[in-house]
């Protein structure tokens, strides 16, 4: 299997694919003790949590026409940021994914912030 860093230009070697196999799986998501992973297609992405500065939940809602009327259906991601800025917004399957992530991420990741944050502008 050939695994992808989300950092370009990252000179850190992949985890090893043991991690991967061993992780917890909460839909394309996987937790490993070393990195955090994503399926996408048929590639395997991946980044080392110390390289994660934050990770949020973002709902977005989607119109959508129903039998009887119009409405809204919400639909998870999680988005995962560097220093880079945003670098992934992975669909999971529901909140209670959303939540589930987040929280094991708090174990894996503690100096990760979790939930948005909006930065302030500058006064000049």
């Amino acid at each position: 299997m050939k695994f992808y860093s989300l950092i370009p230009d990252c000179q850190e070697p992949a985890p090893p694919e043991t991690d991967y196999r061993s992780a917890r799986e909460i839909g394309v998501v996987r937790l490993g003790e070393q990195a955090f992973y994503f399926r996408k297609a048929r590639k395997v992405y991946y980044i080392r949590y110390h390289r994660i500065r934050s990770c949020f939940r973002r709902v977005m809602v989607v119109p959508a026409r129903l039998c009887c009327g119009q409405g809204g259906l919400p639909v998870e991601n999680l988005v995962i940021c560097g220093d880079e800025g945003e670098l992934a917004q992975i669909q999971i399957p529901g909140e209670r994914a959303g939540k589930a992530l987040l929280e094991e991420m708090k174990e894996r990741a503690p100096d990760v912030e979790i939930g948005y944050w909006k930065k302030e502008k500058e006064v000049q």
